[in-house]
């Protein structure tokens, strides 16, 4: 599934998170074992928010996570949760804490918003999923504030270490094996796997980030390399 381009792959990978909703935070939690929350957390921190009014774009949002993790760091900060996938969101706008969330759909190359609106910008896991990264990027920089931080939360490719065969069993073999134990979709988290080990570089991503003028960018690594925070500011 990783091979399909344009148009067919925006598809499926719509397609696939509004099949995996319902257990979406389940198995976040299950195949991080909880770690997820600390990454999350880390990535809210990165958007250097004060503790005045902010508007924080939560772009590929899903359920809202890190918008509640914003809420709760910052919480006089209104954030807006934008993604494709109306089951994705309609499953979060249930869960607690996030009465205070504003939801609308939106597809990330082509945000329905003005010209530098937002003081902060996030994303979790939203880069390796898109069909035109440059433009995604040059969206978000498009509606950020002049000073406002763009920070997003992704994969990285394994690094070659000693860990690496233990890495790669647990990412192809266990997790794919709880995709279907717990939502029934082996083949969604098989899309994981191979998505994650045939992105980009944090090199890349850096340069796709200077070449749409961001600066005072930086990276930081989790888990053994496997988990990358970026960040960059307009």
């Amino acid at each position: 599934m990783t091979s399909l381009t344009g148009n067919s792959r925006e598809q499926f990978i719509k397609g696939m998170f509004s099949g995996v909703a319902s257990n979406y935070d389940r198995m976040n939690q299950l195949m991080t074992f909880g770690q997820h929350n600390r990454w999350k957390r880390i990535t809210i921190l990165k958007t250097n928010l004060s503790s005045e009014k902010c508007l924080l774009l939560d772009l590929g949002g899903g359920t809202g996570d890190l918008s509640r993790k914003a809420i709760e760091a910052f919480p006089k900060t209104i954030s807006v949760v934008t993604d494709f996938s109306l089951p994705m969101m309609q499953k979060g706008q249930k869960r607690t804490g996030s009465q205070g969330l504003r939801w609308l759909a939106g597809d990330a190359m082509n945000l329905p918003y003005s010209d530098e609106v937002f003081d902060a910008i996030v994303s979790g896991f939203l880069l390796r999923n898109v069909v035109n990264l440059p433009r995604v990027i040059n969206e978000q920089y498009r509606v950020l504030k002049p000073g406002g931080r763009l920070v997003s939360l992704e994969t990285n490719p394994l690094d070659e270490n000693k860990l690496k065969p233990f890495l790669h069993f647990y990412i192809h073999r266990v997790i794919p094996l709880l995709g279907q134990l717990i939502s029934r979709n082996r083949s969604a988290y098989n899309y994981l796997a191979n998505s994650s080990e045939k992105f980009m570089s944090s090199v890349e991503i850096i340069d796709h980030m200077k070449a749409v003028g961001l600066k005072d960018i930086g990276c930081y690594k989790l888990n053994f390399g496997t988990i990358a925070i970026h960040w960059g500011e307009k």
